[in-house]
This record gives structure tokens, sequence and C-alpha cells, in this order.
């Protein structure tokens, strides 16, 4: 079996030149830029964009008014359990109630 054999510095030199003058020869044979298809692809470019921008819009704003909907529905909810607790008396309301029912315990017996 051979055993590897490191290239030499002309080798090496020769291989770039041979890279360097095929990558020209692929650059020399490519065609001329269409201006009418690069037209048309940047208008289809700047669609795609504008409609990716409106979507973002459409997203942001729909995710807007899902926040004010639960915003007002906790709102409503704690409103909702406001109603639903007992006023807190004063000491004099409260002192009225103890007598009314010490009256109304007296009126039975």
């Amino acid at each position: 079996m051979k055993r590897y054999k490191e290239p030499q510095f002309q080798e090496r030199i020769a291989a770039a030149a041979r890279a360097r003058t095929a990558v020209l020869e692929q650059l020399r044979d490519k065609p001329p830029v269409d201006e009418a298809a690069a037209a048309e692809r940047a208008e289809r470019r700047l669609a795609k964009e504008a409609a990716a921008r409106e979507k973002r819009q459409n997203a942001l704003l729909a995710a807007k008014e899902e926040k004010a909907a639960k915003r007002a529905l906790a709102l409503e909810a704690a409103a909702a359990s406001a109603a639903r607790q007992k006023p807190v008396l004063t000491e004099a309301e409260r002192k009225a109630a103890r007598d009314a029912r010490y009256l109304a315990r007296k009126n039975r017996a």
C-alpha cells in the first residue's frame, strides 16, 4: 500500500490556479441578467414582504383585541365578586342590627 504523499508547494499552487480558472470560466459562461425577469422577481418579493407585513399587523391587532377582551372579562369578574361580598357595616349599623335581634328575641318570648 502506498503511503500518503504530502503535495509539494508547486502542486498546491497549480491546483489553486486550476480552481481559479474553473470558477472564472463558470462566471464567463453565465448568461446575462434578463431585466424583465429581474424586475418581476423584485416585484414578487415586494408583494410577498407586503403580505407578510400585513399578516404581522393583523396578528398584532388580534392579540391586542384578545388582551382587551381578557381585561374586560377580568374587570367584569371582579365587579361580580365585589357585588357578592357582604357590605362592611359601620359600628352604628352593627349596633342597630344587634338591638333589632335582641328586640325580636324579647318579643318571641
